[in-house]
């Protein structure tokens, strides 16, 4: 179709001239200055690749990876030369030579095009292009075909934001004229870049001026050569796996404008080079590793603009006084995560330019000075997560900064004045932060806020019932609220339905307060909806089945009631936290978890359930952690959660399981598993011997960074709070002779408590193998024989009971070698001989060996004679006594 309807474009170019050469030669030379009529085989090539692919704004997937697609502008569509539109040159996006006609530049940028580009596209026979830019478009994964080597002629290459996929191809490297290549932000990281590598890519294309490979997978050092671009005047390479050190000779690159190498694995200290970048208004290393201290060369950059070094590991005093004194020009200063010290330096209201000021999570220390009121043009002030201190007006620094929009003082020592009679504001607020700043009230200037997004007050003093102002619907934009650890006792209003923009609330956390009453309704779209240890009462409300967007439920320690909703395991594909801990529960669990299910988390401890364990929680095979403690659960061992293969912590402790653990036939199972806990119930038989074969995860001593066992809040819901915004796991649990309640659970805790229960037997030598383990309790049960000498080789034990059993002889001398042992119990067995002595058991005292008629030797007073030993006649009275205290 595309060569018919160019026919009629020929017949142009060849008869309208002459027509026109009939007037005056003045009127011909007019006429042939304006008319740009492109060729016909340029003409089709531009209709073939339209028709090659879908233009449509309205396209759901696109919607999904690229929200500026709602807002794109499809320029394709008008290309209709049926229609009388004849010049291809004039079509939207396209222009041509004004000498040759030939198609010099073809920007279909955020144009709404969808589908592939493959190798015969008819967009390589443009070979007169020399601008091509396709940015913002959606083309499905493809990859770069080589045919591109087609337009040599392209100085200027954009195929950024279009979801292109794979490795760049070698062909590119040809294009030596490209002056501009921005192949930024594809797929996240779609692209890659290894074979060519990176400095195959420099070495070749030694004319750049402006390079983009955000997102691009290099994953290598920075090359030498990079510094052979000498035109060079924007470089970014954010997001691109570089590794090692920033190397001195990027110095040399004096021309740059603008430089991110921001989110990759750099580390080290900046090179005293970087002061050589006289020209440089942007400069961002932000989340990288990089540390000590900053060069004094920095104060070279007289013409910075924006400087980010945010989440780095730089330290040392800041120095204000260069930055100050020198950046005369700037308006964004983040160093936000990092371990500078020092305090503020009171001529900072000097930076009248500044609009970003972004110096949370440092070491900052001191009185925050008044004249940051100086600083008019501010839009953003985050000075969270320090240790500023004193009493400040927070109204007073207000009324200065009328153009503020995100604010964030939390987590230091301050405590806030803030009017609670008069709006003395005018600002539009999209983010505030004012978390632990010893507020009694709500600020009155956070009313009408319209505008705001992100809400954090959470632990303060504020006490009294939520403003029916702060739960106005009109607050649209509303998609983050966290109001936790304060005194709030009610809501302002009897029907409490929360706002939300477009019925969306990404979180909302009422947790640790005195709140009552029913549970507040969210909009039906939220997220993370998190309300634990308050007073609601009632029952889980079917408002509940409806929020299928939820991924975290947390709803412990209230006075909720009933029967759980048969929806709880299915109503939504994405929830990975539901926490229902400590409420007053009762019935069975639903049977309900769906198929590939997202949970990670279940916690249904401390309430008042009965039946079995739903056997549909075998479909939930990313479930981490399940704790179904302190109910009345009758049911077998479930040895089918086994299969699970993320499962680390399982806690069935305090109901009424019953029955022997049967060995592992052929398939092991709970190969992750970390800590287990069945205390207190009614097990009976052997320990598990073979099982203790299986857990592989308890045989490694975790000697890697501490991490704890948590979920994080995705997306991110406090963009000034927290680096990573997460959800720790907590768990109670009998360690050490005490109940211990772990509000976090490091990932190198490892236990196996196993107390009060009926096994009998003696202790299997194969739990030897768990050279991991922290903690084994196994007290208040019928085990007999001898202590295992191979309790030895448990190096890594912490706690170890014994008592309440029926164990005979010795204690093994090799238990000295347990040198990180604080917690040692063997009393009330019928133990004889000598007490080990040295290291962690001088530390040890009579109670944990009382109630052993035969031990000897301290802590006890009764010392040993050299000859003493157990006798049968003594292990027949101890077995009697035995059976005689069991029954």
């Amino acid at each position: 179709m595309g060569s018919s309807q160019c026919l009629f474009s020929i017949f142009m170019q060849l008869f309208v001239p002459l027509i026109f050469f009939n007037f005056t030669t003045a009127t011909f030379s007019t006429a042939s200055s304006v008319l740009r009529l492109c060729h016909d085989d340029e003409c089709s090539a531009l209709l073939q690749f339209k028709e090659s692919l879908i233009i449509n704004d309205t396209i759901e997937e696109s919607y999904h990876y690229y929200p500026w697609s709602s807002g794109c502008r499809p320029k394709a569509a008008s290309w209709k030369p049926e229609e009388g539109n004849i010049d291809c040159c004039s079509w939207d996006g396209v222009e041509c030579s004004e000498n040759t006609g030939h198609v010099m530049k073809l920007d279909l940028s955020n144009s709404c095009l969808y589908g592939s580009i493959n190798s015969s596209s008819s967009l390589f026979k443009l070979v007169h292009l020399e601008w091509l830019n396709l940015a913002f478009n959606d083309f499905k994964s493809s990859e770069i075909p080589s045919e591109i080597i087609n337009l040599s002629r392209l100085s200027y290459l954009n195929l950024s934001h279009s979801s292109f996929f794979g490795q760049i191809p070698s062909e590119i490297l040809e294009l030596v004229n490209l002056v501009s290549l921005d192949l930024s932000l594809n797929s996240g990281y779609g692209l890659e870049l290894q074979k060519p590598n990176f400095a195959n890519l420099v070495e070749k294309l030694s004319n750049l001026e402006t390079l983009d490979l955000g997102y691009v997978s290099i994953r290598s050092t920075i090359p030498h050569n990079l510094a052979n671009l000498s035109s060079l005047t924007f470089l970014s390479l954010h997001s691109c796996g570089l590794q090692g050190r920033i190397q001195s000779s990027l110095g040399n690159l004096s021309k740059l404008l603008h430089l991110d190498l921001s989110l990759n694995e750099l580390l080290g200290e900046l090179p005293v080079s970087i002061g050589n970048l006289h020209s440089l208004k942007k400069l961002d290393l932000s989340i990288n590793n990089l540390s000590g201290e900053l060069p004094t060369s920095i104060q070279n950059l007289v013409s910075l603009e924006e400087l980010d070094l945010s989440f780095n590991k730089l330290s040392g005093e800041f120095p204000w006084s260069i930055v100050i004194g020198n950046f005369t020009q700037l308006q964004s200063l983040d160093f936000t995560s990092n371990k500078f010290s020092g305090e503020l330096h009171a001529s900072i209201g000097n930076l009248r330019s500044l609009e970003v000021l972004a110096i949370g999570r440092c070491n900052f220390s001191g009185r925050i000075p008044s004249s940051l009121r100086n600083l008019t043009q501010l839009i953003t002030l985050d000075l969270s997560q320090n240790s500023y201190r004193g009493t400040m007006e927070l109204d007073f620094l207000l009324v200065s900064l009328k153009n503020l929009e995100v604010l964030s003082l939390s987590s230091n020592w301050l405590s806030l004045l803030t009017k609670v009679t008069s709006n003395t504001t005018s600002q539009k607020f999209t983010v505030v932060g004012l978390r632990s700043c010893n507020l009694i009230e709500f600020p009155n200037f956070l009313k009408n806020q319209h505008h705001l997004m992100l809400l954090d007050l959470s632990s303060n003093r504020i006490h009294g019932k939520i403003p029916s102002w702060l739960l106005d619907p009109s607050t649209q934009n509303l998609s983050a609220l966290n109001l936790s650890h304060n005194l709030l006792t009610g809501f302002d209003q009897q029907l409490v339905v929360l706002p939300g923009g477009k019925r969306f609330l990404l979180t909302l956390d009422l947790s640790s307060n005195n709140l009552q009453g029913p549970l507040p309704v969210p909009p039906s779209r939220t997220v993370n909806y998190l309300v634990s240890n308050n007073s609601f009462i009632g029952e889980i409300p079917s408002w509940l089945c409806k929020l299928d967007s939820l991924e975290i439920l947390v709803l412990s320690h209230n006075n909720l009631s009933g029967l759980l909703p048969r929806c709880l395991g299915s109503f939504s594909d994405k929830l990975s936290i539901l926490d229902l801990r400590a409420n007053n529960f009762f019935g069975t669990i639903p049977n309900t978890f769906m198929k590939e299910s997202r949970l990670g988390m279940i916690d249904l401890s401390h309430n008042l359930f009965q039946g079995r364990i739903p056997r549909s929680l075998i479909n939930c095979s990313k479930l981490e952690f399940l704790d179904i403690g302190d109910n009345q659960i009758r049911d077998i061992f479930p040895s089918w959660l086994g299969t699970l293969p993320n499962l680390t912590v399982l806690i069935l402790q305090s109901n009424k399981f019953y029955g022997i653990i049967r060995e592992p036939r052929i398939d092991c199972g709970f190969s992750k598993l970390r800590i287990i806990d069945l205390s207190n119930n009614r097990f009976t038989g052997k320990l598990p011997s073979k099982s203790f074969l299986c857990w592989n995860a308890m045989k490694i001593v975790n000697t890697s960074d501490l991490k704890y066992l948590q979920d994080v809040i995705s997306p991110k819901e406090w963009l000034l709070s927290d680096e990573v915004a997460t959800y720790d796991y907590s768990l109670k649990m009998n360690n050490k002779g005490q109940i211990m309640t772990y509000d976090k659970v490091p990932d190198i805790l490892t236990s196996i408590i196993l107390s009060s229960n009926r096994f009998d037997g003696m202790i299997p030598t194969s739990i030897a193998n768990l050279k991991g383990l922290q903690v084994l309790n196994l007290d208040n049960n019928n085990l007999q024989g001898h202590i295992p000498s191979c309790l030895g080789n448990l190096t890594n034990l912490e706690s170890l009971d014994l008592s309440n059993n029926n164990f005979l002889g010795q204690i093994p001398q090799q238990l000295v070698e347990l040198t990180f042992l604080e917690f040692f119990n063997v009393s009330d067995n019928y133990l004889t001989g000598p007490i080990p002595q040295g290291r962690q058991f001088a530390t040890f005292d009579n109670s944990s060996f009382e109630s052993n008629s035969g031990l000897c030797g301290r802590p006890l007073s009764r010392e040993c004679e050299s000859d003493e030993a157990p006798t049968n006649e003594d292990h027949s009275k101890g077995a009697e006594e035995s059976i005689f205290r069991r029954i």
